[in-house]
């Protein structure tokens, strides 16, 4: 699981060189949204009533908001940075999303933690303002990049505290399958607006490099990496299952120096240990 979402970075940034990163957010889930309800069988139609319109709301957050914020941050910032901002800072706004929607308290630990992920935050949004540290060759929109994708992080970890109330009464893969479907009607809609897609894009969705990229970010990531987090989500408890925060940013920003040159140094290095020691508090039981 952590390989698969640690590299799931990766073709979002390859694709994003070839077609709209809204537009290729909204393919993944065109295909993985029906793919899930057909593996949810049955069950795709256990959704009750007085459910609907909380689904509906929690998919734009979920799934629209986030994917749509998430990808156009990945297409201008580094991918080991934007994954470590992605999935390092889920655990903190988790908390800050449980404390504003549930009430949850928020205890001396939870603040510390809270407070060391916005400080790392700071400080890896600082190392690509203002030159970057002396890094050559970047994004002019690097920096909202990374604010794009913290941002869509927000909104994922929101949407998930919500969905709690409804995911009692319906099956997980039908509620995923749902999310997806409904996220992606979201999006597709979000790039039609706002990105300027032509036929072209299209085309280039089964042509390489994108569609093999598509075709990983749909199989490995939504299927086989979300199958995965489930079965280790029902076995090991949140806790061990979340210890991914740690381990899929490293293989995201190795990957990202192997494939793709991209920098990344003492100071990038030093953000993301901050980071990482923010989620450690934050996952401790």
């Amino acid at each position: 699981m952590c390989l698969v979402w640690g590299l799931t970075f990766l073709p979002v940034k390859i694709a994003a060189e070839h077609v709209p990163p809204i537009f290729f957010a909204a393919a993944r889930f065109v295909i993985a949204g029906p793919l899930l309800l057909a593996w949810a069988g049955r069950d795709a139609l256990r959704v009750p009533a007085a459910a609907r319109w909380r689904l509906l709301g929690t998919a734009m957050l979920v799934n629209t908001a986030c994917y749509a914020l998430v990808f156009w941050g990945t297409a201008h910032a580094p991918t080991g940075l934007a994954a470590i901002v992605n999935l390092s800072s889920i655990p903190i706004w988790s908390l800050l999303a449980s404390r504003l929607v549930e009430g949850t308290a928020i205890t001396r630990r939870k603040i510390a933690a809270v407070a060391l992920g916005l400080l790392g935050l700071c400080f890896l949004f600082w190392t690509r303002a203002g030159g970057g540290l002396g890094v050559g060759g970047r994004d002019p929109l690097e920096l909202w990049g990374l604010a794009s994708v913290a941002l869509g992080t927000l909104s994922y970890c929101t949407g998930a505290v919500l969905t709690r109330a409804i995911a009692p009464a319906i099956p997980t893969l039908t509620l995923a399958g749902w999310q997806s479907t409904i996220g992606a009607i979201g999006l597709v809609a979000l790039s039609l607006m706002i990105e300027p897609v032509t036929p072209g894009h299209l085309a280039a969705l089964v042509s390489w490099p994108t569609g093999q990229a598509l075709a990983f970010i749909v199989a490995a990531g939504s299927l086989v990496g979300y199958t995965v987090y489930l079965r280790l989500l029902r076995d090991w408890g949140a806790f061990r299952a979340g210890l991914y925060a740690f381990v899929s940013p490293v293989i995201a920003v190795a990957a990202g120096v192997v494939v793709l040159g991209e920098p990344f140094g003492w100071a990038e290095g030093f953000g993301a240990l901050l980071m990482f020691g923010a989620a450690a508090i934050a996952l401790r039981r």
